[in-house]
């Protein structure tokens, strides 16, 4: 599992000119998935983005967890997280896993965040046309790939 994660003042998921997911304070998430990605990869990204220290503490220092600021987080899925560039300039995303696989992976994952963060997590639409729309804080944007762990 492939993730990016922005620490946002506000974000919200627009399908057909609908809001579908709003927060404030809080995480962003864009996650793409491939067709090997485990529970235990779910497990660890999910353990792995909720106690990252990316909001800043008393002193001004990025030192707290979206958990220990009451943070909220939307969860969106990405594909193109997974494009591969090596030949030519179109952009091939045979690592991304198919939607059979990959939304069985993807409530998986929303769901151990969930656990992980104790509240309801926003989600977008999965294979939908969404509009994201975020005011990242900071800024502040990590990408973390389950993959590379060590």
């Amino acid at each position: 599992m492939r993730a990016v994660i922005q620490r946002v003042s506000r974000a919200s998921v627009t399908v057909e000119g609908k809001i579908i997911s709003s927060i404030h304070q809080g995480l962003l998430i864009l996650v793409g998935i491939e067709e090997a990605d485990s529970k235990e990869d779910i497990l660890w990204l999910s353990g792995k983005i909720s106690r990252l220290r990316i909001f800043e503490d008393e002193n001004g220092v990025m030192n707290k967890s979206v958990l220990e600021v009451y943070g909220d987080a939307i969860v969106v899925s990405q594909f193109t997280l997974h494009a591969s560039i090596k030949k030519g300039n179109r952009p091939s995303y045979i690592n991304a896993a198919k939607p059979e696989i990959a939304i069985p992976i993807y409530h998986s994952f929303v769901n151990q965040l969930e656990l992980d963060m104790q509240k309801k997590v926003g989600t977008g639409v999965f294979g939908a046309d969404m509009k994201i729309s975020l005011l990242n804080d900071g800024p502040v944007t990590i990408i973390i790939d389950t993959k590379n762990k060590e």
